[in-house]
This record gives C-alpha cells, sequence and structure tokens, in this order.
C-alpha cells in the first residue's frame, strides 16, 4: 500500500515552499520519523519526517520545485529496500567464429611504375607538392592513390616553410597595453544564483520596511567599564552555578526591557490607523545564519533572570544556525536588538523588523580616549543605534530610550534595583 508524502501545514501566512534536498532516494528504507527530505521556506528550513516505516518508492517533486501546503512530494510503500537487480541468466555462449585473416596486402609497386599508373589529377598535387606517392596510404580501387589520398595527406602533415637565412635580430617591440575586457568576456566570468526563498524574504522585508515606516537613527555611546568588570567578577561562578557563559546579550536585553517598560511606544506597532501597544515584551534578537539573517524571539524575556535569557538565546542561535527554527519561534516579537559587533562593525543604522517599531544595534567594542572628571582616560566604547518609526515614535521618545540604556549598562546595578 502506497502512503503519500506531502507538505505540512507550514505556519501562519506562509502557502509554499521549496523543496531545497531529498535526504533518500528511491529505494531506500525508511524509519518512522526519519527525514525524507527538507522544505525551505521565506522563513525557515524544515524537515519533512516519515510517518510510516517503508521504502521511497516515488519523488514526485523534485529539489527546487515550488510546493504548496497539502501538495505530493512522493510516495511511501510498505516493506524493505527495492531489491537489488537480478543478474542475468547466463546463456550457452556460442564460440565465436575466427574471424579472416586479412588478405595479404599487395607488394608495393615501385615508385616509377606507381607514379606512371596515377591519374593525371593525382599526378600534378603529387608534383607540385613534391611529394612521393610511396609515402601517401591508398585507399583507391586496386590499391590505387586518388586525389583525396594526397588531398587528406596534405591536410594531415605539418606545415613545412622553407628555410630561410636567420635575419638580424631585432629590438622587442613594446608590450601592448592591455584591451579591457568586454562585456561578453565579462559575463563569462559570472556566476548566477538563483536567490533561496529566505534571503528573497529578508529582501522583500527589508524594503517593506523602507517603504513604509518614517524609519530614523539616533545615535549614543556607552561607556563599558563597569559592564566588563561585573562580567569578569562574575562570569566563573555564573557558568558554575548555571550552566551558561554569562555574555553582554542579557544585560542589553534586560537594559531595553527597562527602557521599554518606560517608554511604551517604542514596544507598540502601527495597525491601519490604530497603535497597538504591547504590554508583554518578546524580544528578538538577530542571528547570522549561512542562509541569511533570522530573528528567534525570546517570550516573555521581563520574566526570565539572566541565566534563563542567556540559556534561551544560545538555544535559539544554534537552531537558527542548524536551520531548526520553528515558525513559531520566528514570530511575534515586539522589539528586536541587533549586535553587529560580532563582526566587527563600529557604527551602523539597522533597519526595522516590521510590523515593530524600532530595533537597537549594538557595535564592536573599542578602546577611545575619553574626558572622564576633567582628565582623559582610555575607555572601551561602545556605539549604540536606534532606528524607529517616526510615525509612532517622537524623537523625543527614542533619545530617552537610548540614554536609559546607556543608564543601565554604565550602571548594572540599576537593573537588578528596577532604578
Amino acid at each position: 500500500m502506497a502512503l503519500e508524502i506531502t507538505v505540512p501545514v507550514l505556519g501562519e501566512s506562509v502557502s509554499e515552499a521549496t523543496v531545497a534536498k531529498w535526504l533518500k532516494k528511491v529505494g531506500d528504507s525508511v524509519a518512522m520519523d526519519e527525514p525524507l527530505l527538507e522544505l525551505e521556506t521565506d522563513k525557515v528550513t524544515l524537515e519533512v519526517n516519515a510517518t510510516s516505516a517503508g521504502t521511497l518508492a516515488e519523488i514526485v517533486a523534485e529539489e527546487g520545485a515550488t510546493v504548496e501546503v497539502g501538495a505530493l512530494l512522493g510516495t511511501l510503500s510498505d516493506g524493505a529496500g527495492a531489491p537489488a537487480a537480478k543478474p542475468a541468466e547466463s546463456k550457452p555462449e556460442a564460440k565465436a567464429e575466427p574471424a579472416p585473416a586479412p588478405a595479404p596486402a599487395a607488394p608495393a609497386a615501385p615508385a616509377a611504375e606507381q607514379h606512371d599508373t596515377l591519374s593525371p589529377a593525382v599526378r600534378k598535387l603529387i608534383d607540385d607538392n613534391k611529394l612521393k606517392a610511396s609515402d601517401i596510404q591508398a585507399t583507391g580501387k586496386d590499391g590505387r592513390l586518388t586525389k583525396e589520398d594526397v588531398l587528406r595527406y596534405l591536410e594531415s602533415r605539418p606545415t613545412q616553410m622553407p628555410a630561410a637565412p636567420a635575419p638580424a635580430p631585432a629590438a622587442k617591440p613594446a608590450p601592448k597595453p592591455a584591451v579591457p575586457a568586454g562585456p561578453r568576456a565579462r559575463a563569462e566570468q559570472e556566476e548566477r544564483v538563483r536567490m533561496t526563498r529566505l534571503r528573497q524574504r529578508i529582501a522583500e522585508r527589508l524594503k517593506e520596511a523602507q517603504d513604509t515606516a518614517a524609519m530614523l537613527t539616533t545615535f549614543n555611546e556607552v561607556d563599558m567599564t563597569n559592564l566588563l568588570a561585573v562580567r569578569n567578577s562574575y562570569k566563573d561562578v555564573f557558568e558554575k552555578k548555571h550552566g551558561v557563559k554569562l555574555g553582554f546579550m542579557s544585560f542589553f536585553v534586560k537594559a531595553c526591557i527597562t527602557a521599554l517598560q518606560e517608554l511604551p511606544a517604542v514596544n507598540a506597532e502601527i495597525e491601519g490607523t490604530d497603535i497597538i501597544y504591547k504590554n508583554y515584551y518578546d524580544i528578538g534578537v538577530a542571528v547570522g545564519t549561512p542562509s541569511g539573517l533570522v530573528v528567534p524571539v525570546v517570550r516573555d524575556a521581563d520574566k526570565l533572570n539572566f541565566a534563563g535569557v542567556e540559556k534561551t538565546i544560545g538555544a535559539l542561535g544554534k537552531k537558527a544556525r542548524d536551520g531548526k527554527l520553528s515558525m513559531e519561534e520566528l514570530s511575534g516579537g515586539t522589539f528586536t536588538i541587533s549586535n553587529g559587533g560580532v563582526y566587527g562593525s563600529l557604527m551602523s543604522t539597522p533597519i526595522i523588523n516590521p510590523p515593530q517599531s524600532a530595533i537597537l544595534g549594538m557595535h564592536k567594542t573599542q578602546e577611545r580616549p575619553m574626558v572622564v572628571n576633567g582628565k582623559i582616560e582610555i575607555r572601551p566604547m561602545m556605539y549604540l543605534a536606534l532606528s524607529y518609526d517616526h510615525r509612532i515614535i517622537d524623537g523625543k521618545e527614542a533619545v530617552t530610550f537610548l540614554v536609559r540604556v546607556k543608564e543601565c549598562i554604565e550602571d548594572p546595578q540599576r537593573i537588578l534595583l528596577d532604578v
């Protein structure tokens, strides 16, 4: 009995996918719940597992095909893998008759006699090109030399130029300047690759954000001295107790929640002519993957302690790099944090993740000379950037948000004391 393999429900607002890769071949045995193929949507790559043990009998949708929810991908049959092909039955072999021996070649005629028997056209070709008839293989009747034999010989022999006295060595001409390659030559050096569905979706959403939102970016800088000191003091005991490293991201998540609670417009979104204020804090954390940037969401981040935030971010980051994120883990964030500093970025203007109204960009920590209490000191500094939708967030709110984040990072006790 054949069992159909179909495209599962892909998630809210996702109606089609691309067959990225078949993990099994026709005839392969498959265990129950074993992955059969990978589907790529505009948000995630997901596996389609076998709902029963059996054999992959047929592949209907080949790799690269676009398929809709419920479409037939292939069929699974009961039983083990396809039997190996039977060797062909041996049949009594007929004894091969020995091939008749080739007739002995006729003895070559003397050169003068050969020349006399040539046709006028062949003789003229021989004489004009100073050839010997005996050097040319004859294919005509009774071993005669034909005009085609002579022409074939002329085409196959290396061209010989008459010897000439060697001229006096002349000065080498100056090398000609390289001619720029034309469009046709450049096209041969190009490679055209189809965008993945995820990359297409990223492009659409980023362009949508620029076309829809009245986007503006404001900057500030933060002194990381105290945060680095706190982290260095407690990182070992923190990891020993919680089984996870203490990073910077948990501090920034907590600092942003403190600022979002004070400035609810930054945690809101526009829907038509309404403003929807979110009284919960689902923080998206941008993660780079081989397929592109994705933003998994830390749910109810305000209810997690530092260890909870670090564990959740670590688990989501691993799933993102492995292509194992679910649609639920990518949907519904209220605010996003993107850390370009891990790639060495010193400053940038991040793009809003719609329908959110703001995104915080973190950057590289770099030592710079700063004036502290009237003296110049070397301090580890980081630039912060807040891109926001000016339709809903005023400049005053954006600047105040960054100032609150700055205060929490420069004095981490504020986060614990909620001040």
